[in-house]
């Protein structure tokens, strides 16, 4: 019977019902040269002596992890981890709520902007010929037409002014 990992790293003879074998296999002595590194083959032994069989297998790969993040972070550990994504993630939903206020923000800046030009045709319209859909539907139309086009675009630099004034409170 060849030794396990753990044994053959820690020049022993590997016993019929040793407790490490199972959890480190030879073909993977990584794994418990970094638990051993952090924790200590005694500490290893004595832990996994203590738990039942179902939660050893857990256990020995909560200890690799913890022991990884320990020799790369030897302050924080885990913990340093766990903070630096949480940070991550409370900056990513600040960032998505900004977008969503700016969403909302130029969703509303279109409204305003149907509702003016609803209302701008209102008042070119005589009051038997206006209807909101068709002032958006015949400014629709006309911008379909280069004359007209023109024309709306004359009517939006001369009242530019009184534009920007409703916009204002928009890009607040």
């Amino acid at each position: 019977m060849s030794p396990c990992a753990a044994c053959k790293i820690l020049r022993r003879r590997c016993a019929e019902k040793c407790v490490l074998a199972p959890y480190f296999p030879l073909t993977e002595p990584s794994k418990f040269t970094t638990a051993h590194r952090v924790f200590g083959a005694s500490n290893i032994i004595k832990f996994l002596q203590e738990l039942p069989e179902s939660q050893r297998a857990d256990a020995v790969a909560s200890m690799v992890y913890e022991a990884g993040a320990r020799i790369r972070d030897p302050v924080y550990g885990c913990a340093g981890a766990i903070c630096q994504l949480q940070k991550q993630v409370n900056e990513l939903q600040a960032q998505l709520a900004k977008a969503q206020a700016e969403v909302v923000n130029m969703q509303l800046q279109q409204a305003n902007l149907v509702a003016l030009i609803c209302m701008e045709m209102a008042q070119t319209q005589t009051p038997q010929e206006y209807s909101p859909q068709q002032s958006v539907d015949n400014f629709i139309s006309s911008t379909s037409h280069s004359s007209g086009y023109q024309n709306n675009l004359n009517f939006f630099e001369e009242n530019t002014n009184n534009l920007n004034s409703l916009w204002e409170p928009l890009w607040t």
